[in-house]
């Protein structure tokens, strides 16, 4: 029997990197995925991969800075499969600049995906979560939540700190509705995140980092796997994941 059979996932950003990891890890372990996005295309393709294997996952196109949304990812997966056990709110940006910029879209974006988006999402799950009288959210943060590396990632940092605050705040909400809170911490990943960015000296900054050995998305996932199938009495609250070659 696998460890997660009968429990119900939902990974946001699941078309891409740390999110489609994650989707596969999941549904390898059992659990049925909802896979919300924007890029429907992609995520046919995931959902078909998990099925191929044996997995059971669908595809929810969401935008998750839309709240309605948001909201709509939580309630499409407790329609389909009757609840919602793992939220894991991947969604995010990096877009990297000094502030000296003024590339004041960019700031909004991040803080929009990265926290609102965490926020928008998070909200609905709970209440079925305490119906259920469990559940388990993942929250995906950075090394840049821990302490700003650059001076192109003061924004970048600002919104990953943002996360870590809030999923602090969540375990102590949630401590007596048995509902676990992780929050993940990657270092360098190879993943589209540093092709978005598009100020050239930003881009420069992190360039040497993707010349090391760095993770991979599937390095992450089998954390969160790791987190999510632990004994309900285990709560797995932060997990740091530097490449091993990473200085800082």
């Amino acid at each position: 029997m696998a460890k997660l059979d009968g429990k119900v996932a939902v990974v946001t950003g699941a078309s891409s990197g740390i999110g489609e990891a994650t989707a596969r890890a999941l549904a390898a372990e059992g659990a049925a995925v909802v896979a919300g996005a924007r890029r429907m295309e992609r995520l046919d393709g995931l959902v078909e991969a998990i099925t191929r294997d044996g997995g059971k996952a669908i595809a929810v196109e969401c935008d998750v800075t839309d709240e309605e949304q948001a909201h709509g990812l939580i309630q499409r997966a407790v329609e389909e499969y009757g609840s919602i056990d793992i939220l894991v709110n991947n969604a995010g940006v990096m877009l990297l600049s000094t502030v000296g910029k003024s590339l004041s879209d960019q700031w909004r974006q991040m803080f929009e995906v990265n926290v609102m988006g965490l926020l928008y999402a998070t909200d609905a799950a709970i209440g079925r979560m305490k119906e259920q009288g469990s559940g388990h959210l993942v929250n995906i943060s950075s090394l840049a939540g821990r302490k700003v590396t650059r001076a192109s990632s003061g924004v970048y940092a600002g919104s990953k700190h943002a996360v870590v605050a809030i999923s602090e705040g969540l375990r102590q909400e949630l401590l007596e509705d048995n509902i676990r809170v992780t929050v993940v911490e990657p270092g360098a990943v190879a993943t589209e995140l540093a092709d978005h960015i598009t100020d050239e000296d930003a881009r420069e900054s992190v360039r040497g980092l993707h010349e090391l050995d760095i993770l991979h998305s599937e390095d992450i996932a089998n954390a969160i796997a790791y987190a999510v199938t632990q004994p309900e009495r285990v709560s797995v609250y932060e997990i740091l994941i530097r490449p091993t070659q990473q200085p800082v």
